[in-house]
């Protein structure tokens, strides 16, 4: 079972801190790999982040060497609740150098949080030096990360203080939002569509929706709440992830159901059609604005998605 940070021991944070690194550098290896054709100076600048990760690795292994031996715990990042979870490279569909930019930003602000924490941790003045010079020098690794953006991309004279609120908003509002909007839109579709065509009714729709509706929002958000408590990634505090995901949550399904708050079935039903058709037409735009991902891509992902479960709503209702 996942441990939490509060109970590894220093030999097993030493030990996750290698791995983290090892992990780290191999992310930059591929990233460089992927670009040295279309944006070679780009890569050479990841070439060079992924051997000052080889020699942070090798700094913590000569630390734990020297206080605990040879023998080193194997412990990865799935094994700490709440540690770092890096999305897998070759899962990023469209590796353009705005998302190369984002992922370095996001890795390199929760390691350097990471050793923040790690060093707060540790009883050696050694160790904790050590812990400390990596913390300042990801935090280099943060701002030349940034400084990718001001080079290669035209729209990019932004100050400092608009990127570090953009990440920020990014990880604490647009994430945990778009994953609640995304839930609440789809999931609720099923029920509420079922419930209108086998009852014909506006208002027994009306209230299995918001039940629905509200139901998903509460679970969404406790769900997003406890998923990490964001000590060590930095997503901010829970609370606010989870108010955010189980609003967003809510206002997904709530959106295709106030349309039965209309008497007539058929025209409470059309209104509803076309509701769900601007909520996926807004996913689809924030998916496009934030996460990178085409347009038409991310249209039809959700579009097919959210018609099977619509389709699935009215066969169950209508049976």
């Amino acid at each position: 079972m996942a441990k939490n940070f509060k109970d590894l021991s220093e030999a097993e944070i030493l030990a996750l801190a290698i791995s983290n690194e090892e992990t780290d550098s191999r992310i930059y290896a591929n990233f460089a790999a992927r670009l040295k054709n279309d944006y070679p100076s780009t890569a050479q600048v990841f070439k060079e982040m992924e051997a000052e990760e080889e020699n942070h690795r090798r700094q913590l292994l000569d630390e734990f060497r020297r206080r605990f031996g040879e023998d080193i715990p194997l412990i990865r990042r799935e094994d700490v609740r709440g540690f770092v979870n890096r999305r897998p490279v070759w899962l990023t569909q469209s590796l353009g150098i705005e998302t190369v930019r984002r992922y370095a930003e996001s890795m390199e602000a929760e390691t350097q949080h990471f050793y923040e924490r790690a060093a707060a941790r540790s009883t050696s003045s050694s160790t904790r030096k050590l812990l400390g010079d990596l913390a300042e020098a990801e935090r280099g690794h943060v701002v030349l990360a940034d400084e990718l953006q001001k080079e290669h991309l035209t729209d990019t004279a932004k100050a400092e203080e608009d990127k570090a609120h953009r990440r920020l908003f990014l990880l604490q509002i647009v994430q945990p939002g778009l994953s609640g909007l995304m839930d609440g839109s789809v999931s609720t579709l099923a029920p509420v569509f079922a419930a209108a065509f086998a009852t014909k009714s506006s208002h027994d729709a009306l209230l299995v929706g918001l039940a629905a509706s509200i139901g998903a929002g509460i679970s969404m958000g406790f769900a997003e709440a406890v998923s990490d408590d964001g000590s060590l990634t930095g997503r901010g505090k829970p609370l606010l992830r989870g108010i955010v995901c189980g609003l967003m949550t809510t206002a997904g399904g709530i959106g295709h159901t106030l349309p039965y708050l209309i008497p007539s079935f058929r025209t409470a039903t059309a209104l509803a059609v076309f509701v769900v058709a601007i909520e996926l037409l807004v996913i689809s735009w924030i998916r496009n604005r934030y996460m990178d991902t085409p347009f038409l891509r991310a249209a039809f992902q959700v579009i097919v998605g959210g018609v099977c479960v619509f389709l699935v709503g009215i066969l169950i209702g209508s049976a």
